[in-house]
């Protein structure tokens, strides 16, 4: 049982485990629960046949993906389950007749059905309830960093 590794008893909401009373039928069958959250994006692979259990995950805990669906690359991935990802955009400034670029950066909480996602990555993040103080997001795709040849420029 490695997803143990909280004080707490970690177990899916709805999931019976009590093994007395498990017949020979259910113990081919995983016991796992999880949801297409729609918005055309696919249940990840880790998230059906994984063993981790998230209660802020969108495909196998209560959370719902509603409002915006914003992309951004991946700053920092020092937190447990957090991630920091940058979102640049153009401003413009009518004095001037130009344009300034501008970021900000939002906290996404990244569900371990992503695995090695590092800084550089494109994700798209989805909008949800308040996770925590800084936390509004959910990550829903990760496109990994290629990198062609040697060091090159990035476009904005």
């Amino acid at each position: 049982m490695s997803e143990q590794i909280e004080k707490a008893f970690q177990k899916q909401h709805g999931i019976f485990q009590n093994p007395k009373i498990i017949t020979k039928k259910t113990k081919t069958k995983n016991l796992r629960w999880y949801k297409d959250i729609g918005l055309g994006y696919k249940t990840p692979k880790e998230a059906i046949e994984g063993h981790y259990i998230d209660k802020k995950c969108p495909w196998t805990g209560e959370i719902s993906i509603r409002g915006r669906i914003l992309s951004g690359v991946v700053v920092s991935s020092k937190m447990k389950r957090t991630i920091i990802v940058r979102r640049e955009y153009l401003h413009y400034v009518p004095k001037y007749n130009r344009y300034e670029k501008r970021h900000k950066n939002l906290a996404a909480h990244l569900s371990p059905a992503f695995i090695g996602v590092e800084p550089g990555d494109q994700v798209t993040v989805g909008q949800c309830r308040p996770l925590s103080k800084t936390v509004r997001f959910n990550v829903l795709r990760v496109q990994k960093k290629v990198q062609k040849g040697s060091k090159r420029f990035t476009r904005f």
